[in-house]
């Protein structure tokens, strides 16, 4: 006998698509940025004015938040460190049992609760004021106990979580995280921090190396190939053959008089025949070769590069042809973490 098919009840909703869900998480970034046009810009002004004053100070912004929370603030404080504000985490519970004292008089407590009633963290409350901390909230409920004791509070309030039962943190996370990349990166603004600065935090990785400079990576001294103005085709080979950089510069003590590349050499060749071996590289050299200064970033000088369609650039002292080379830069020296397009 067949079984009676079940029959689904069409009243009951379908569950999100993914897409939907995202969208949800994208509805309460849209919601968060309307606020922060309007009536929360000032809030969020005077915030970012308080975490630039204390870091200019010498002072530190504290990260503290539970679970979920706690997660986000980690994030945050790695994001404030790396562009250039001195931050750290504080677990809550481990504040409690004597980490309190990396806090020290001067610095601004950082709280991340979506609720504002977090446990750990209310009982941290009353002991802020004798330590001399500012406390600034991250709340989705201004009138929670925790945005009520802070000095400042920035909202995160979200008006539905991706989680269908309204319970996983979703929605309010991301809208946590958004604020938080916002404001690290407006106090990076106000402090001044430059892309030199964030190389110096970040040498290492591919992101390292490509904020790398062209001293760090240009050839120098016996890597330099050079030549003189009276040398002549046999000896230019053998330079251009031992520093193996398809080309040499040639100078007169350390003043930059053109540059020799191969190609050079092969189109020499193709024109005159063995009557170019009795050239000097004065009578064959390029007299107007490019030229870079020492400091820009690699990625600068591969753009140089690419727009004069050149394979190496000499390096001199501020960049122009009339003071003292320091090395050459080669494109095979930037191939190995410039992005490829």
């Amino acid at each position: 006998m067949n079984e009676t098919p079940q029959i689904r009840d069409d009243a009951s909703p379908l569950p999100p698509t993914p897409a939907e869900l995202v969208r949800i998480e994208a509805q309460a970034l849209l919601e968060l940025a309307t606020r922060l046009e309007g009536p929360h810009l000032d809030t969020f002004n005077r915030v970012a004015t308080l975490l630039t004053q204390t870091a200019q100070s010498g002072h530190r912004v504290i990260l503290t938040g539970v679970g979920k929370s706690g997660l986000i603030a980690r994030k945050i404080a790695a994001t404030l460190v790396s562009t250039g504000t001195a931050a750290q985490f504080l677990h809550p519970s481990e504040a409690l049992h004597g980490d309190l004292g990396i806090l020290t008089p001067g610095d601004v407590l950082l709280a991340l609760s979506y609720s504002g009633e977090t446990e750990e963290l209310l009982r941290l409350l009353p002991i802020l004021p004798r330590l001399g901390v500012t406390l600034v909230s991250i709340c989705g409920c201004d009138t929670s106990s925790l945005a009520s004791a802070a000095t400042l509070t920035l909202d995160v309030s979200v008006s539905r979580e991706a989680c269908s039962h309204q319970l996983a943190p979703t929605a309010s996370t991301t809208a946590m995280l958004a604020l938080g990349d916002a404001l690290a990166l407006d106090v990076s603004r106000r402090l001044d921090f430059q892309p030199h600065d964030f190389a110096e935090l970040h040498p290492g990785g591919t992101l390292g190396r490509r904020l790398s400079t062209v001293r760090q990576l240009m050839k120098s001294g016996d890597a330099l190939p050079q030549i003189s103005a009276s040398t002549k085709m046999p000896q230019i080979i053998h330079e251009m053959s031992t520093k193996r950089l398809g080309m040499t510069t040639v100078l007169a003590g350390t003043k930059l008089l053109g540059v020799l590349s191969d190609g050079d050499l092969r189109r020499l060749l193709e024109r005159n025949g063995p009557h170019a071996f009795h050239k000097t590289a004065a009578e064959i050299m390029n007299p107007h070769p490019r030229t870079i200064a020492p400091e820009p970033f690699a990625t600068d000088a591969l753009a140089l590069m690419e727009q004069h369609k050149i394979t190496a650039l000499v390096v001199t002292e501020d960049g122009t042809p009339t003071t003292p080379v320091l090395g050459v830069l080669h494109l095979h020296d930037l191939w190995e973490f410039t992005p490829h397009k």
